[in-house]
């Protein structure tokens, strides 16, 4: 059995959400991009009650990336300004068996990966489309991509900013929060 750390991505490694903040990138060079996304907001009620799952509301969101005329070139200029964001905690202590697990889009976050020599597993969404090709990579679905893209793997170490990722927490030897700068043992149940 390998044993590797794992990694939330969003507020954990970076300080902000990589997704919402590529949003924001986009929208101040092409404008309709906020319209387009703003379909996800009638969705957002129906999320607690069941009515629709979170992989649904993201695939409208993301419906503003049909809008962005060379989608690969502005991942690209998006981290060349946002890679020196990194957190310092991580980069002190990365190592290249590390695995980063993430609900943001793969396509967002291989540049990154690739750049710092980490194993990703993220939300598979089309890039052209902002169809999601797959279930969203949160919660339970962490576990189960784990086990299916990794089998060998125990985690030693886990970080994320989120309880949400307590399904993966559970599999560590150690597991520890985020917050901000600091990384705390995560919280044990009452």
């Amino acid at each position: 059995m390998e044993k590797v750390n794992v990694y939330d991505f969003d507020k954990t490694i970076l300080p902000y959400d990589s997704t919402e903040a590529f949003f924001r990138h986009c929208v101040r060079k092409y404008p309709r991009c906020l319209f387009a996304a703003l379909r996800a907001v009638p969705l957002l009620p129906g999320m607690p009650l069941k009515l629709t799952s979170k992989t649904r509301v993201k695939e409208e969101f993301y419906r503003f990336l049909a809008l962005v005329p060379d989608i690969d070139r502005e991942v690209e200029l998006f981290w060349q300004e946002q890679l020196p964001d990194i957190n310092g905690w991580y980069l002190a202590q990365r190592r290249a068996d590390d695995i980063v697990s993430s609900a943001s889009p793969e396509f967002l976050l291989r540049p990154v990966a690739e750049r710092l020599g980490f194993r990703l597993m993220a939300s598979r969404v089309d890039k052209h489309s902002g169809w999601t090709l797959g279930v969203n990579n949160h919660g339970e679905e962490k576990v189960r991509r784990l086990r299916r893209e990794y089998p060998e793997v125990e985690i030693a170490e886990f970080y994320s900013d989120s309880l949400s990722d307590t399904p993966l927490a559970r599999l560590a030897e150690r597991a520890y929060i985020v917050k901000g700068q600091s990384l705390e043992p995560w919280p044990k149940k009452k």
